[in-house]
């Protein structure tokens, strides 16, 4: 990686610019939006794969300039999660960056980000965002919100890309650009899958080829499901007992929740319609996975 606030040119792109500071970054901006430019942000925690990258792309197709912010953040994790093994590849993440023709990477420090002084968290009123995630992680949510409110700060985007599969943090964020006035427009991109359907996730990579395949069961819930709806189920409960059928009974899984929920409120539905969201999350082994669908869109795989 070069030193902050210098150019690392790569083979056929563009020059990348390493920010540290929120300062640095504003500044980086700034001179953009000057310009005229439309400056894009997809904000990561590292690791980065190729869920990531189709974000990236996007951002690239649709805006003049793109800033990929990397922060593993402390605030979003319990004190049983595994903050400290989250995997972090700094190098790799960068050269990967170069290759996408990314303009910035912003990789600020923990107390470059959280200094002694910091003192203020997001408050959050969102209807559901106490269930799934919220409830598994209490205070997850409010780290999530604090740390995207400092990002759209630092960086000033006109759009910023997440990914579906955190379907709850991409609603969150929706409304907090919405609710706050940031001036952002949130994109939303379909989650990005591997050729067997199991959705990408930094966290794969702790997986052995057995729990991999375990693993499988979660996204074979939402193909079942939506095969289900389409040829007329609209049963909310029987499409939860399908998935203590497919996830709960796969050796080696432990399911924590597989719903049919309302995609505003997250509420569970007794009946259902093709925009109900499907939520599952489960463990394998020692790893934790989400996915999600919407149960009248064919999952394409």
């Amino acid at each position: 990686m070069p030193e902050p606030g210098t150019p690392a040119v790569a083979v056929g792109g563009p020059a990348v610019t390493l920010a540290t500071s929120p300062v640095d970054l504003r500044i980086l901006t700034e001179g953009w939006r000057c310009s005229g430019d439309r400056v894009a942000l997809v904000p990561t925690m590292g690791a980065i794969h190729s869920g990531h990258l189709a974000l990236v792309a996007r951002a690239r197709s649709e805006c003049d300039r793109v800033v990929v912010s990397i922060f593993v953040n402390p605030l979003q994790f319990g004190p049983a999660e595994d903050y400290l093994r989250y995997p972090r590849q700094p190098q790799a993440d960068f050269k990967l960056l170069e290759e996408a023709g990314v303009d910035a990477v912003y990789s600020p420090t923990v107390e470059e980000l959280y200094p002694r002084s910091f003192s203020t968290s997001v408050e959050l009123d969102l209807p559901g965002i106490g269930r799934f995630e919220g409830a598994a992680r209490p205070g997850h949510f409010r780290g999530v919100a604090t740390v995207v409110t400092k990002l759209f700060a630092a960086t000033g985007p006109c759009r910023a890309y997440f990914g579906e599969k955190d379907a709850q943090q991409a609603l969150l964020v929706t409304q907090l650009a919405r609710d706050l006035d940031l001036g952002v427009e949130v994109e939303v991109c379909p989650t990005v899958r591997d050729a067997d359907g199991l959705a990408v996730s930094s966290r794969n990579r702790y997986l052995s080829a057995e729990q991999r395949g375990s693993a499988l069961a979660l996204s074979r819930w939402i193909r079942a499901a939506h095969l289900q709806f389409r040829d007329g189920l609209a049963s909310g409960p029987s499409l939860r007992a399908l998935a203590a059928e497919i996830v709960g009974r796969e050796s080696g899984v432990e399911l924590e929740y597989g719903d049919v929920v309302d995609p505003v409120t997250f509420l569970s539905l007794e009946r259902v319609t093709a925009e109900s969201r499907l939520m599952v999350a489960a463990r394998v082994g020692g790893v934790r996975l989400i996915d999600t669908g919407v149960l009248g869109r064919d999952p394409g795989f």
